[in-house]
């Protein structure tokens, strides 16, 4: 079995004080999270202003095909995560690099499938996505050069995620600095050619996005293998990018349910957003300032859920399940500190911010600010939810998350929406909000005490070939019962 190599970014994330391990390892992720929204705002902002609206359109069809695509990196992403995470608790590193070689093979071998049939087939996705017709060829040339920066950007998406894995939080954070340096700074010198770089246009923004993920991802795996970082693969491990049989049922099988409820997130959103325009102008665009504060809102939540995963992943693979719990509450407590601290901030400071949006004397604010007094207190409930998810998702228990969020969204929010608006009216879609999350929450804590997700670790099988059965039926490091 191979030992972990020594690095200083590499956390062990089984021993030592919790709340401040998990604190710093949260930080780092948050922050990518934060450069990664203003890389994509700074973007937007240069191409509407040096092409217009049409532009602006374009790249914004062009970024629900991207995001469906990474819907499904995330999740096979995070089961490798999982694995690895397990396995470098367990002190097994050979195990953690055969599950990320295996994400990595099947990830980037069906995102080069993707970026040829993507590149053949751009116009007719972009017609069934009902693209404006004056924007279309403006949305196909930044289509098909994102389709060809796919595999890079699914690798690099795949290492930095693996590495938090490992208990590195800070070299993704380093190289996310570096992509959105290149990407925010060649924008404007590639859209309108100025100095000696060429005029291309819409398709000049698109390939500030592909040579930026080219040095970055490329940088981290030089990186990786200048620091002997735990999931570089060299030698005879190079045949694990060839992904085991087991392992790759693994990976889908945990991972589809995972990526399936970023789709169910964005598809109910996306009804919301039918229910809100149907109040008129000024109230969509309320809600759409709302949901740009909602984006920053929410990110605590998402940062500690990926710090809770990785750490409660490891230690369930070192079988030390007396600390998943207090990770669980640390998880929670962080997160409801830091995001009723960012919504007070938000609602204190409302109208200067959300003018940034609509401008000072826009009709859109007064509702904007009803909106966020109703709803955006959910997030904190999101954000407990988010952390429960995370825990339970470190020992593989995908399926359950998903139906709890699939009902929790629909029934609930969405239906709730539809049948109090006759009696409240555009107040029910707010108020939508902090049932359907009050929901999620209760059965979450409903599913995390029942406790079946803890039972087995998942388990990278012993050999290449994958003969060995991927999950196992015992409890890790021997235990028969996991206390807590």
């Amino acid at each position: 079995m191979a030992t972990a190599p020594s690095s200083k970014r590499q956390r062990d994330l089984t021993t030592g004080p919790i709340g401040a391990t998990l604190l710093a390892f949260a930080l780092p992720t948050l922050a990518s999270n934060i450069l990664q929204s203003l890389n994509g705002s700074i973007n937007s902002i240069w191409v509407g202003r040096f092409l217009g609206e049409g532009a602006l359109a374009a790249t914004s069809n062009a970024n629900i095909i991207m995001f469906l695509m990474f819907s499904a990196v995330f999740g096979f992403g995070m089961a490798a995560t999982i694995l690895v995470g397990q396995s470098v608790g367990r002190g097994d590193i050979e195990a953690a690099r055969r599950a990320f070689g295996s994400a990595v093979g099947l990830v980037v071998g069906g995102a080069l499938v993707i970026t040829v049939l993507g590149w053949i087939f751009a116009p007719e996705i972009l017609h069934l996505l009902a693209t404006p017709p004056e924007a279309e060829p403006l949305a196909l040339a930044y289509l098909r050069v994102i389709f060809l920066g796919l595999p890079l950007s699914m690798l690099g998406v795949l290492i930095q995620m693996g590495l938090r894995g490992t208990g590195d939080s800070i070299t993704p954070l380093w190289f996310m600095v570096l992509s959105v340096i290149i990407d925010s700074s060649l924008n404007p010198l590639l859209i309108d050619g100025i100095g000696p770089f060429p005029k291309m246009g819409i398709a000049g923004s698109a390939t500030a996005t592909l040579i930026a993920a080219l040095v970055s991802t490329f940088g981290l795996i030089a990186y990786g293998y200048a620091r002997d970082l735990p999931i570089r693969l060299r030698g005879a491990e190079l045949r694990f990018l060839l992904p085991a049989a087991a392992l790759v049922r693994t990976i889908v099988s945990k991972g589809l349910p995972m990526g399936a409820q970023m789709l169910v997130m964005s598809t109910a959103g996306l009804t919301m957003v039918g229910l809100v325009n149907r109040l008129g102008v000024d109230t969509a665009a309320a809600y759409a300032v709302s949901q740009q504060l909602w984006t920053y809102i929410q990110m605590p939540a998402m940062a500690i859920g990926v710090a809770v995963s990785s750490m409660a992943a490891q230690n369930i693979g070192a079988g030390k399940w007396e600390r998943v719990d207090a990770i669980t509450r640390s998880g929670i407590l962080y997160n409801t500190i830091i995001t009723l601290v960012v919504i007070a901030a938000i609602i204190l400071f409302d109208r200067p911010v959300m003018a940034l949006f609509v401008g000072a004397d826009s009709a859109a604010i007064p509702i904007a600010r009803h909106i966020q007094l109703i709803a955006s207190w959910t997030f904190v409930m999101f954000g407990a939810t988010m952390v429960l998810f995370s825990t339970v998702r470190a020992n593989g228990s995908t399926l359950a998350p998903l139906i709890i969020l699939a009902i929790a969204l629909y029934p609930v929010r969405i239906g709730f929406a539809l049948a109090a608006r006759p009696f409240i009216g555009a107040d029910a879609l707010w108020w939508a909000f902090p049932i359907g999350s009050a929901v999620s929450l209760v059965c979450a804590l409903w599913f995390y005490r029942r406790g079946t997700w803890r039972k087995g670790a998942l388990i990278v099988p012993a050999v290449a070939d994958g003969e060995e059965h991927a999950q196992a039926d015992s409890e890790p490091a021997g235990r028969l019962q996991p206390t807590g």
